[in-house]
């Protein structure tokens, strides 16, 4: 029957569907495009600056705070209890959302939701620890995909309900409860898995193949767990030995943390440009749209033949330029539209480099390192994001104003394009300078037979 037990007898299938299905309805959050008009509006009656510098900061702190304890517990706890606590905190999320007034009921939405931030590693390691390895590309392909379907899906119809039918934002929330409230009922089906990445491993060896040398967790685990948490330790300080790896990652860091804070505030910055009374808003559409791009732009990328050690950091600079334009766009529009437009393109422009970032570390790294990777990788990004929310936002900081933030925003990512720009002619010439040695040496070589 195999190490997963009854798992293994269902096959990949039932898994899979039952956690694609928990990732459609937790990301069909039609009342997210409209958070900011919602806050603001006169169901809560909060002003932009309380949710600018009071309320979406908590987010940043919280998630800060969460992710590394909880990043070592989802694999001890074997995914998910994690996925069920995520689930959860989607619940109180919404009720807060709904039913919770004034500031301090709205930053325990922001902390809760800093929860489930944290938790979502879960949902896409816990797939491997149920299926075979012959089928991670393709379960892969689903888990990611299904929930970019569900969130365009959830923005198109908050969209429509909102232009057409003159839905308030009240409801979109009421939708959101119901959908996150179905997610938490599918993943109570979910299988238990017996093994996990790092603490519960498979100690079976496949047919055919020599007994590797495993970490055990059983019956010892407590004994056993800082132990572990040493060789996890040997194994990130081997990860980033490598130049390349490492350079992928200071961009995957710094510009996830750029991101993350364009992101997070931009219904506030399109609330100034355009404030949602005046009834033009289509915060639901353009977020579908730039959903769609993102998914084109990492679609793409799968049939982009580049030699990614000699271009790779190119490419980081030209579209960090790239994004950094496009958020001085944002800044300096007046019209909302062009707002948008900037918008588009900044989230496409991240989606393509981050596609291949991701793409990068995995070909080099084993699962288990490319899952420490990435939430080193995460926690980096936070703490980044983290100070500059304290410098930039919060109230014991310089508490600039929307338009000066997306300004520093907007000079963050042309920092970043130095950066790599600076290190892509350092390898050009490097590589030039090896070339011309090389020649050198075969013309000396010549020389010599002749």
């Amino acid at each position: 029957m195999g190490v997963c037990g009854c798992v293994q007898t269902r096959g990949w299938l039932y898994p899979t569907i039952l956690l694609c299905l928990f990732g459609f309805f937790t990301f069909f959050r039609p009342s997210e495009p409209f958070l900011t008009p919602y806050l603001t509006g006169p169901y809560h009656n909060l002003t932009t600056e309380q949710v600018t510098k009071y309320v979406l900061p908590v987010w940043s702190y919280s998630y800060l705070a969460i992710l590394f304890p909880v990043f070592v517990l989802t694999d001890y706890l074997r995914y998910k209890p994690v996925i069920l606590l995520q689930g959860l905190s989607y619940i109180i999320t919404w009720i807060l959302l709904l039913f919770g007034k004034g500031v301090p009921a709205i930053q325990g939405v922001e902390f809760v939701y800093g929860m489930v931030s944290a938790t979502e590693i879960a949902y896409y390691a816990y797939i491997y620890s149920v299926v075979d390895a012959e089928h991670y590309q393709k379960v892969t392909g689903f888990c990611r995909s299904v929930p970019l379907v569900g969130f365009t899906a959830a923005s198109v119809l908050a969209q429509m309900l909102v232009s057409l039918a003159e839905v308030p934002y009240f409801y979109l929330n009421v939708i959101t409860l119901v959908c996150v409230s179905l997610a938490f009922v599918v993943s109570l089906f979910l299988p238990m898995p017996s093994k996990s990445m790092f603490f519960h491993k498979k100690t079976q060896t496949d047919a055919g193949q020599e007994p590797k040398p495993e970490i055990q967790m059983n019956d010892a685990s407590n004994k056993h767990f800082f132990s572990v948490l040493w060789l996890l330790c040997k194994d990130l300080k081997q990860c980033y030995s490598s130049k390349r790896l490492f350079y992928w990652s200071i961009w995957w860091a710094l510009a996830t943390a750029g991101y993350n804070q364009v992101v997070n505030y931009v219904q506030v910055l399109w609330e100034h440009v355009e404030p949602a009374q005046n009834g033009t808003v289509y915060n639901g559409g353009v977020e579908a749209v730039s959903t769609l791009l993102g998914a084109l732009s990492a679609f793409v990328v799968g049939f982009i033949k580049v030699n990614w050690e000699v271009s790779g950091e190119m490419a980081l600079a030209f579209f960090s330029a790239v994004d950094a334009g496009a958020v001085f766009l944002m800044d300096y529009s007046t019209n909302i539209w062009l707002c948008y437009a900037g918008y588009l393109v900044f989230k496409s422009a991240y989606t393509f480099l981050i596609t291949i970032a991701t793409f990068q570390i995995a070909i080099n790294l084993s699962m288990e390192r490319y899952a420490l990777m990435f939430g080193v990788n995460n926690f980096v990004a936070l703490a980044v994001q983290t100070v500059i929310t304290l410098i930039v936002v919060d109230p014991q900081g310089l508490e600039l104003d929307i338009v000066t933030q997306f300004l520093v925003y907007g000079f963050y990512f042309a920092v970043i394009t130095g950066i790599f720009f600076v290190r892509s002619m350092y390898i050009l010439i490097s590589l030039h300078c090896k070339r011309s040695e090389n020649n050198k040496g075969n013309v000396l070589l010549e020389q010599t037979k002749l």
